[in-house]
């Protein structure tokens, strides 16, 4: 039997070490890199000069935080310009992400002789929308505009509009859409996973603090546009319909907030909704600025049901899947940080095709109109609404 010593000699007496690096020296067996091609059918990302080029217009917490970073992962989308009214922090962004051209709101129109700018991403309060999209349109931009789309269903009409006139791409950032854990689940539901669907309910909001900056302008209408359903309430909302996948024929509503909150001068704190569907499905849910922050769904099926939450948060949402009274089957997916990239990428795609966005205009005139039939409701103490 040999120690151990003998274990850790070579032939001729020496170590195996030395015995290795003698016969790499002498080219005895010795391993060589070789190159290899391309794997056939790889999907690389566009070089950065064919990249589509986009101007964010609104530098605030929201795009600072998520829209931004989303770019640095994106395939096919780069960042070209900032449209800020604060000068000293546009130029720090600039300088920190590289971006060499930083426009005002003044001379935000300048931006169409811009040939770097090709997608315009409106990142403004709501009751900004609908003149900065038609004027980026006007510049003959593609546009992405936050959600909600604008403040009334006049004005998502004109943006649409100003879309077809220039010939150009107008999105709602309806960033669910784009989201992984999201995508599964209608997939599921598309499929028949859960059998016909009978019932899906829907929950977003938070307790507001107008101290605190990025909630401040949400309390005050001419910027916001309008209250917690327009805000926080349209993640249920259009979540509820991208599972359905049908269009409501009513809707009816209740205010749901302290009247006597000074908070809610201009805007309403809650609203809890339904909406019938033709096909018999019902879904119903709230939307507040005065409870602890949530956003939640969940869809019924005949055989099985689905529960997401949180369900559009930015880097956390959850799914279970639930048989009968069973505790549930996580449902997974990859990371939720992939839709800001996802969704400029998409929009990107719709734009250097000239085709539909996923989540076009359209979408956000149908949630703008069915919002304010809520409204309508509610003023009528949640009377039922026809749309």
């Amino acid at each position: 039997m040999m120690d151990r010593r003998q274990l850790l000699m070579g032939a001729g007496g020496l170590p195996l070490a030395a015995s290795a690096a003698s016969a790499q020296t002498t080219g005895q067996a010795a391993g060589k890199a070789l190159g290899q091609p391309l794997p056939n059918g790889v999907d690389l990302p566009e070089p950065p000069k064919k990249r589509l080029g986009w101007a964010v217009v609104g530098l605030g917490n929201y795009a600072i935080n998520q829209v931004i970073p989303g770019f640095l992962q994106a395939d096919e989308s780069r960042l070209t310009a900032f449209v800020s009214g604060n000068p000293a922090k546009a130029k720090d962004l600039a300088e920190r992400y590289g971006v060499s051209t930083i426009y005002s709101y003044d001379d935000f129109d300048k931006i169409s002789a811009d040939k770097d700018i090709h997608c315009v991403y409106i990142v403004l309060p709501v009751g900004l929308h609908a003149e900065y999209t038609i004027r980026a349109l006007k510049a003959g931009k593609h546009v992405l505009c936050e959600k909600p789309m604008a403040s009334t269903v006049e004005e998502c009409e004109a943006m649409i509009a100003a879309a077809r006139a220039a010939n150009r791409q107008l999105g709602v950032a309806y960033r669910v859409h784009f989201e992984p854990l999201n995508i599964e689940v209608k997939r599921r539901c598309e499929k028949g996973e859960l059998g016909a669907l009978r019932y899906v309910t829907g929950d977003a909001g938070f307790n507001a603090d107008p101290k605190y900056p990025p909630m401040k302008w949400r309390l005050e209408k001419p910027l916001a546009g309008g209250g917690s359903m327009y805000d926080i309430g349209v993640y249920a909302l259009n979540g509820a319909l991208m599972l359905i996948d049908q269009t409501p024929d009513t809707v009816s509503a209740v205010y749901a907030y302290p009247r006597d909150d000074p908070r809610f001068a201009t805007v309403e704190g809650g609203v809890n909704w339904r909406m019938t569907f033709p096909s018999g499905v019902s879904a119903q849910g709230s939307s507040s600025y005065c409870y602890a922050g949530g956003s939640r769904l969940k869809v019924f099926g005949a055989e099985a049901s689905i529960s997401m939450d949180p369900a559009s948060d930015y880097y956390d949402n959850r799914a279970n899947l639930h048989r009968g009274w069973d505790p549930g089957t996580p449902v997974r997916a990859a990371p939720p940080f992939t839709q800001f990239a996802a969704q400029v990428d998409g929009f990107s795609q719709a734009a250097r095709s000239n085709t539909p966005h996923r989540t076009p205009g359209e979408m956000g005139l149908r949630d703008i109109r069915l919002i304010q039939a809520m409204y309508r409701s509610a003023d009528q103490g949640g009377a039922v609404v026809k749309v």
